[in-house]
């Protein structure tokens, strides 16, 4: 009978538990499992035995969970079966391993930069040209407007060369709301300075009427080619403004202005005043539709703006409170519409158990959480009932997560639940709530079915064919550093490109392949949830 360990691949900090599962692909009988943790000399340090958990229905696997939290003396360690022919490969127990994954994550966004030059003593192997300037683009045909646009910098937005603002929003405010709950000393200055790369570049996207564009684009899909080699082949375009782009540049604009007022209060306001400026015209706006054409680069249309909505007057309401007077704004009035509004949209969105681009509702009440108003308190309590929900359907699976179904990036979800028992964490100091987040970051890095750790350069087994088109076309034979991918997707929508999935198991359904976009693409909303979690659970 063969058995397989699955475990966190990097390692574990010293402080804090330390499991792991054996698994069988056939049922077992056997009471429990007799395992040895080894030092990085083959001494024996800690003798267990793994418990027969249970069997696991979208993998098909028994698993048994041993635990090994005695072990806190920092070095390198191996878990060994003793009666089965079964070893892990050797990994860490130390603080430097969580921190060296936080450089990396945050070092990833710097690789998606558009239109800059990565120099090779900043960017090592994965130096390129900057390219993609798109300091004069045209409008996309579909708009029929003319000129040209400054549209410069930003994230390039997953695995191919569009920039978005719904998706950018909703990415960068996760960021921000990591650096919000670190003291100011304890935040890298590396996280600062890519955050404000993007913002810069949302500023450039508002309109002069005070809407925001929805996305730059290529006019087709660009192939597995450079930036350079995609600049040469094709235009790119300003495509779309909506109601929804401005709401989520209100947010994140909004937020900025918290984050750099200790930082560069010029920078600071110059954001206020954009997202007020964004807000009064989604006012007059209220239903202008996403850009429904999809040819060139994604979608990310969103039937319902209610939550984005909340989420722009939370965030506003809390940076206007504390200002007197900005230019020709009428604060007072502005404060009271948002005011009146707010109780209204408490009942109608409650905290999920994690963001989305498509759901934004918990940075509202994460706002609202961080303030002193008559709605702190409630909010507080919100996170903590979800939170609570978060931890029951975690006891429930024998892989300790929250999630129900593999769903396309569902390495961000994980990450994101993270993030929201961290929150409660943050506010009742229950170390429950710390030590489920760091159950979920875990899985992430390796303890789960397929035995990736999903973040590449992170492991042995981390991904080495990301569906990116920089790290296919660069030349170099490692991918990007710091990228998470997707994660197990039991959807398969790219069965048509022929990837050789894992297994037929629902929680099989990965395959570390270029073709894989359904399981191996990268994505910045997907990273910007671990990066913040592993800033806050980091030491």
């Amino acid at each position: 009978m063969d058995a397989k360990i699955h475990y966190c691949h990097p390692g574990y900090v010293p402080s804090g538990a330390k499991s792991f599962l054996v698994a069988f692909s056939e049922g077992s009988s056997l009471p429990s499992v007799k395992f040895n943790i080894l030092d990085s000399e083959n001494r024996v340090v800690y003798e267990g035995l793994a418990e027969n958990l249970q069997r696991c229905e979208y993998t098909g696997e028994t698993l048994f969970m041993g635990d090994f939290s005695a072990v806190k003396t920092p070095g390198r360690y191996q878990i060994a079966l003793v009666d089965f022919d079964a070893k892990s490969h050797l990994f860490e127990v130390s603080d430097e391993w969580m921190n060296r994954e936080l450089k990396a994550n945050i070092k990833s966004f710097y690789y998606q930069r558009s239109g800059v030059e990565l120099p090779e003593r900043l960017a090592g192997v994965w130096a390129r040209p900057a390219a993609h300037l798109d300091s004069a683009l045209e409008f996309h045909p579909t708009m029929e407007r003319a000129g040209l646009w400054n549209a410069h910098g930003g994230w390039y937005d997953a695995g191919d060369y569009g920039k978005y603002i719904v998706n950018g929003g909703v990415s960068v405010a996760t960021l921000m709301l990591g650096c919000e709950l670190k003291k100011p000393n304890e935040l890298p200055e590396s996280l600062l300075d890519e955050i404000r790369f993007e913002l810069e570049f949302f500023l450039r996207m508002q309109d002069e009427d005070g809407g925001v564009f929805f996305k730059v684009t290529p006019y087709r899909w660009d192939g597995f080619v450079t930036p350079t080699e995609s600049d040469a082949s094709q235009k790119r375009y300003i495509l779309g403004k909506s109601t929804s782009s401005t709401l989520n540049f209100v947010g994140a604009l909004a937020q900025a202005h918290h984050v750099y007022a200790n930082v560069d209060c010029d920078f600071a306001e110059k954001c206020l005043f954009a997202a007020i400026r964004a807000y009064l015209w989604s006012e007059k706006n209220p239903e202008v539709d996403w850009p429904h054409n999809t040819e060139g680069s994604g979608g990310y249309g969103d039937s319902d703006l209610g939550d984005d909505f909340f989420w722009a007057r939370a965030m506003l309401y809390r940076e206007l409170k504390n200002v007197e007077s900005i230019a020709d704004v009428n604060v007072s009035g502005l404060l009271e519409r948002l005011e009146s509004q707010l109780p209204v949209d408490m009942d109608t969105y409650l905290p999920t158990y994690g963001l989305q681009w498509r759901s934004t509702q918990n940075l509202a009440w994460f706002a609202l959480a961080t303030m002193d108003c008559k709605w702190t308190e409630r909010a507080r309590m919100a996170f903590k009932y979800t939170a609570e929900e978060i931890l029951h359907l975690q006891k429930e699976d024998p892989y300790g997560l929250s999630i129900r179904k593999f769903i396309w990036g569902s390495n961000g979800d994980i990450a994101n639940h993270a993030l929201t028992l961290y929150l409660a964490y943050e506010w009742f100091n229950d170390s429950k709530y710390r030590d489920a987040a760091m159950e979920q970051i875990e899985f992430i890095y390796g303890k789960n079915p397929v035995d990736v750790s999903f973040v590449t350069g992170s492991a042995w087994s981390s991904p080495k064919f990301p569906h990116h088109r920089i790290s296919h076309s660069d030349g170099v034979d490692e991918p990007v550093p710091g990228l998470v991918v997707g994660g197990i997707n039991e959807d398969r929508q790219d069965l048509h490109r022929n990837p050789h999935y894992m297994g037929e198991a629902r929680g099989m359904s990965y395959a570390d392949e270029q073709c894989s976009f359904a399981s191996n693409e990268v994505a910045i909303n997907w990273s910007a949830p671990l990066t913040a979690a592993l800033l806050l659970l980091s030491a």
